[in-house]
């Protein structure tokens, strides 16, 4: 279990939460259980009034993305943060650094799939900017069950916390 988190210095990052990356076979839970579980999330910061980054891919050198390419439908909110990456992390070219610094985030949460690649790619360049990492393991999945423990079990308590989605609370003014 982690401290509860201040609102104004934590933001929660969802990474790929796209149709066609969510239809696909994912373990150790379904894409739809990982959507219900950052959905839940995401309800949790916006009430809190912390920011929601929602990351989704976009395959450089193409002149069309595949279809189911946007974010799931309903995912977004306004005042979201919305970020495309074409590389495998969310942090390289996109930005989102800097929308982060100015909002005075020191804090990420992350959630999304693939556990091991865009998730894992973008919480290293997080820690390697400086930012403390959370990880919600319920709100994540990989394409096996295998390469989705790797990372929560070895890599990720290297880098931060992890935690389950109902683990993740707010301090009260």
């Amino acid at each position: 279990m982690t401290a509860p988190l201040d609102p104004a210095r934590s933001a929660l990052v969802l990474v790929d939460l796209m149709d066609r990356i969510v239809a696909l076979p994912l373990e150790p839970r379904k894409g739809t259980e990982v959507l219900a579980a950052a959905e839940e999330l995401a309800a949790t910061f916006r009430s809190a009034g912390a920011p929601v980054v929602l990351i989704r891919v976009e395959r450089p050198g193409v002149a069309e993305q595949p279809p189911g390419s946007g974010l799931v439908a309903g995912l977004a909110r306004d005042g979201d943060i919305e970020i495309v990456k074409r590389t495998i992390g969310g942090f390289q070219g996109t930005g989102l650094d800097d929308h982060l610094r100015r909002l005075g985030v020191t804090t990420l949460v992350f959630g999304g799939i693939a556990t091991n690649l865009g998730v894992e790619s973008t919480a290293r360049a997080a820690g390697d900017l400086g930012y403390d990492l959370v990880f919600a393991e319920d709100a994540m999945a990989a394409f096996t069950a295998a390469e989705h423990d790797a990372s929560v079990r070895l890599d990720f308590p290297r880098l931060g916390s992890v935690v389950r989605t109902a683990e993740v609370t707010f301090t009260r003014d």
